[in-house]
């Protein structure tokens, strides 16, 4: 007789078959997510963190900023400087404010425009005008410049021959022409509504136009002109 003994099976278990994680185990896929963005906000609180730092840092230095027009040449005084609290992370090279006796004596090496930082190529050994370049003044009549004209325009001067003169054998139309940029515009003392425009140019126009005789007429341009 033989006797058939029934064993237990044993349990073909895979992975598939285990019961799901109980509720509020984490798995080490979002444990690892959370983490990654954890450092994400902890980088970006320590760049903010050194922004301002930085920039609380900056705010309270003092430079050197122009405090009215000075001309190219002239000796810089100091009536001609003020005192700017402002930012400079950029590292111009501004002038700061303990270094003004270093400036005040020595020349303003191109025009210095009221309100504008000062920076340290700006002052000393002439260099305005440049090789090639002239500075001239030439009196404008009134209704012949556009009343917007300010430093820094640019314009065209037209010189024309003073009661339809004769023309010169190089001119085509008998007027003179050239562009410039306008240094300043004043009024002019023996001349009832006359403006003295000075203006930077060529240095062969500005000959030109200097020994031109006529009635001179300025033409404002774009600033891409």
């Amino acid at each position: 007789m033989s006797v058939t003994t029934d064993r237990p099976r044993a349990a073909n278990t895979s992975t598939a078959d285990l019961p799901p994680s109980p509720t509020g185990t984490r798995r080490p896929g979002r444990r690892s997510g959370r983490r990654v963005v954890a450092g994400v906000l902890l980088v970006l609180a320590t760049v903010v963190t050194f922004w301002q730092v930085d920039l609380r840092r900056h705010i309270d230095e003092q430079f050197l900023a122009v405090a009215r027009d000075v001309p190219a040449g002239q000796v810089i005084t100091d009536a001609d400087l003020r005192v700017a609290r402002v930012a400079n992370p950029s590292g111009l090279a501004l002038v700061p404010a303990q270094d003004s006796g270093g400036i005040v004596g020595r020349t303003a090496t191109v025009p210095l425009v009221a309100g504008s930082l000062l920076v340290s190529a700006q002052v000393g050994p002439v260099a305005w005008p440049a090789e090639g370049e002239a500075v001239i003044a030439v009196p404008v009549a009134p209704g012949r410049a556009p009343t917007s004209l300010t430093a820094g325009s640019r314009v065209v001067v037209l010189v024309a021959p003073a009661g339809g003169g004769q023309l010169a054998p190089q001119q085509d139309d008998g007027v003179r022409r050239a562009v410039a940029t306008v240094v300043s515009v004043t009024a002019a003392a023996d001349q009832v509504g006359t403006q003295l425009v000075t203006v930077l140019l060529a240095a062969d126009e500005a000959e030109a136009v200097a020994s031109a005789a006529g009635d001179v007429t300025l033409v404002q341009l774009g600033p891409s002109q």
